[in-house]
């Protein structure tokens, strides 16, 4: 197994100590399978990244994207098009969707999840993912 980068880690660490209110208030709803059943962990290192929230067994990301980042759309975009290449589907919604419109972000998650079948358990029984 590829070791993974300490300072990706660390910093995906600090990440999860001091979410965004936008982060807290999505994570409220994705957190302990609480979301359709599907468990999704927080700032996941999928080097060389840092995704928002990551739905493993679905290979679905979802990325809460901060007002800065309309200065990054190239930059977002390559990012988008290297984690689809290792499998994920990545779908993004603003800081001001998610504060303004929660209940849609959830809807649309919700619909993305519904069309994407749940991968095989490749491990034994009581084990984690």
């Amino acid at each position: 197994m590829p070791r993974v980068d300490e300072k990706l880690l660390a910093r995906a660490k600090q990440m999860r100590a001091n979410p965004t209110p936008t982060e807290s208030a999505m994570w409220s709803i994705l957190r302990a399978k609480r979301f359709e059943h599907v468990k999704f962990a927080r700032q996941v290192v999928i080097a060389p990244y840092i995704a928002d929230f990551v739905a493993r067994s679905r290979k679905l990301i979802v990325e809460i994207d901060g007002d800065t980042h309309a200065l990054y759309e190239a930059k977002d975009a390559r990012r988008t098009a290297w984690l689809e290449h290792q499998g994920y589907r990545v779908i993004r919604f603003t800081n001001y969707e998610v504060g303004s419109n929660l209940d849609g972000v959830a809807a649309a998650i919700a619909a993305v999840l519904a069309d994407t079948a749940p991968l095989p358990n490749p491990l034994p029984s009581g084990e984690r993912a």
